[in-house]
């Protein structure tokens, strides 16, 4: 097995300060994963959280929003800890570690400094998105670790030159695309290391590059024979979402800057952002593979992020998966700078803002944890990313009190959030549908009509949304009940009207052409007329055809 090539100058003892033992790594590695178990133990799912693992229950082969992995992950820890919050979190934070271990071994094989490391290891742990936000099941959550297996299979076909590796880098990457779509951004980046180096003939000719594709196709065969029963919904949702047409704005930009500064980190952003512009210039200059695959696994993606910031708001989420490969990126440039001549100054100045990176990082991401878990206070108001979902238990009483009272026997509603924390927390003792968006629960089992039909339902709707004409086009009888808030560390996030449904029996399967099923209502860039049913360009919510 041969080592990577390197430059041949090496660095001495004095060109940068030693590094903390393993024992001491190993112990805040321990010591922060065991932060992440409480997070994920004590805290509440949030909304989508719970969506996927509504997912989990069903046996779908895959569904309209994303595909199955999240559900998979969540299945497999709930068959450990059971229907509660660390069993529908608990593969999120195998995730972390099976991230740092391979990010670890990504800088080992090409660098063998252990300094270097050191630092892959512990970058992940100051930055926010994944010292902590690991705990948070997501379906980027479950990308992250194929996405970065990938990237390691090609770092160990540089090192060893044996094209099976390709085969490897196919399954992984497979399984990153049974995760999320959006992994396919890292293609670029694996054709760069494929064609820019001088051994792009040896590849185009060999076989295994080819049947790499083969194998990432079959691993994601549930998508598409799951897409072809469903008229390729998945792929219309997602293209449609990003290629819609928004208007510039200068907030979401912002935002954008402001979410990846707090997410991976005031200090380790930038140093990370430096870290890969030296290697994206270290590899393309000299052609070395690790250094164009990784560089370009992280420019492609943020200035991707970046062009759709101009005009639309990035998920806090979308970019999870990009920074790993600037870590390890960063990682080698330290250990590679002393190799390459670079002046002492630059480089002690290099690695001491990585130190500061590591200590101010994971002193913010325990900050962050003591404050939800250990503190009463509300910082942020109704704009708190946590508290924002949170506060739902008040909710699940009110309804199942009124469930007793009334003598019903299964819950509406009509967001899919409200829908998933119902369901979360009521966990099968009762029916909990939701009445419109039917597209995303194609291939959803019976959700129990024989409690629904000709029966008494409670209607749970936010207060915001509770215009929705086609209930009163059906001929449903609504009787209001009460109005219930959603409290968070005694700030209102959002109310509640629960009501009486009586005298109608909801279509779990309209057809694809009714307003109630549509994927472009989904996507957010149609909605039902409320009087006519048509469809016509506005927001997200119903609203009523103007007059005239």
């Amino acid at each position: 097995m041969t080592k990577i090539p390197l430059k041949t100058r090496r660095a001495t003892a004095d060109d940068y300060p030693a590094a903390p033992p393993w024992p001491v790594v190993i112990a805040l590695i321990a010591a922060m994963t065991v932060l992440r178990l409480v997070y994920a133990a004590v805290l509440d799912l949030r909304t989508d959280e719970a969506y996927y693992w509504t997912w989990s229950k069903e046996n779908a082969l895959s569904f309209l929003d994303h595909p199955p992995m999240i559900a998979w992950f969540i299945r497999f820890g709930t068959a450990i800890f059971g229907d509660t919050n660390l069993g529908a979190r608990f593969a999120g934070i195998l995730a972390m570690l099976a991230t740092q271990l391979l990010l670890a071994d990504i800088v080992r094989r090409v660098t063998h400094d252990f300094r270097a490391i050191v630092l892959a290891l512990l970058l992940p742990e100051a930055a926010l998105y994944y010292g902590l936000l690991m705990a948070k099941i997501a379906p980027d959550t479950a990308m992250t670790p194929f996405a970065v297996a990938m990237l390691w299979s090609l770092v160990r076909l540089t090192e060893s030159r044996n094209g099976r590796w390709w085969l490897a880098a196919g399954l992984f990457g497979g399984l990153a695309l049974l995760s999320k779509f959006t992994v396919i951004m890292l293609l670029p980046a694996v054709v760069a290391f494929m064609l820019v180096p001088a051994w792009r003939w040896r590849w185009l000719s060999s076989p295994y590059p080819y049947l790499a594709v083969v194998i990432a196709i079959l691993v994601f065969s549930p998508v598409l024979i799951w897409n072809y029963q469903h008229d390729w919904a998945s792929f219309r949702f997602q293209a449609v979402r990003a290629t819609a047409d928004h208007p510039f704005s200068l907030r979401t930009l912002g935002e954008f800057f402001a979410l990846q500064l707090g997410l991976v980190g005031f200090v380790v952003l930038p140093v990370v952002l430096s870290g890969v512009t030296l290697t994206a210039w270290r590899g393309y200059r000299t052609r070395e593979p690790v250094a164009i695959l990784l560089s370009t696994a992280v420019i492609v993606p943020f200035c991707y992020f970046l062009w759709k910031s101009l005009t639309l708001r990035v998920g806090d989420t979308w970019p999870m998966f990009l920074w790993p490969a600037g870590f390890a990126a960063t990682a080698i440039n330290i250990a590679l700078l002393p190799r390459e001549g670079f002046p002492k100054w630059m480089i002690r100045s290099t690695i001491s803002w990585a130190r500061i990176a590591v200590i101010s990082g994971m002193a913010f991401v325990v900050c962050v944890f003591v404050y939800y878990v250990a503190t009463p206070f509300n910082f942020i108001g109704r704009t708190d990313p946590i508290g924002g979902e949170a506060g739902y238990r008040e909710l699940v009483a009110r309804v199942e009190d009124q469930l007793q009272k009334q003598g019903a026997s299964w819950i509406a509603t009509t967001d899919y959030r409200t829908y998933a924390m119902l369901r979360w927390f009521f966990n099968g003792r009762v029916p909990v549908v939701q009445l419109n968006e039917r597209g995303r629960f194609q291939g959803f089992r019976d959700p129990g009509m024989d409690r629904i039909r000709d029966h008494t339902g409670i209607y749970v709707v936010r207060e915001l949304d509770n215009q929705m004409p086609f209930l009163d086009a059906a001929g449903v009888v609504r009787q209001p009940l009460e109005r219930v808030e959603r409290v968070w560390r005694g700030m209102v996030m959002d109310s509640f009207s629960l009501e009486k449904l009586t005298g109608w029996t909801p279509e779990l399967s309209p057809p694809p052409d009714s307003p109630l099923f549509r994927w472009r209502v989904l996507a957010m860039l149609i909605v039902p007329d409320a009087t006519t049913c048509t469809f016509s360009p506005c927001g997200r919510r119903w609203q009523p055809k103007a007059a005239g």
